[in-house]
């Protein structure tokens, strides 16, 4: 699947927010609108979201461990 490409974000960006005139001011004012999301999630999501519900806390305990030893590395690089 391709990336999306800067134009297509920056249109999205447009979409999100427009020109309101304000009552009393000569510049009109940004407004952001909040994207309409889909209602219903598909019967298939929620099959993924249930199959891999373990990995989001074993990314988080792999994230410490990570840290701990760059912040162990740093320390040593000090020390010796």
């Amino acid at each position: 699947m391709s990336k999306k490409s800067r134009r297509t974000k920056a249109k999205r960006r447009a979409k999100s927010t427009k020109l309101v005139p304000a009552k009393h001011s000569q510049q009109p004012q940004l407004v952001a609108i909040k994207p309409q999301s889909p209602a219903r999630v598909s019967h298939e999501a929620q099959d993924v979201v249930e199959r891999y519900q373990h990995i989001k806390p074993e990314l988080k305990s792999i994230g410490i461990l990570a840290g701990a030893m760059i912040l162990i590395l740093i320390i040593l690089s000090f020390v010796l």
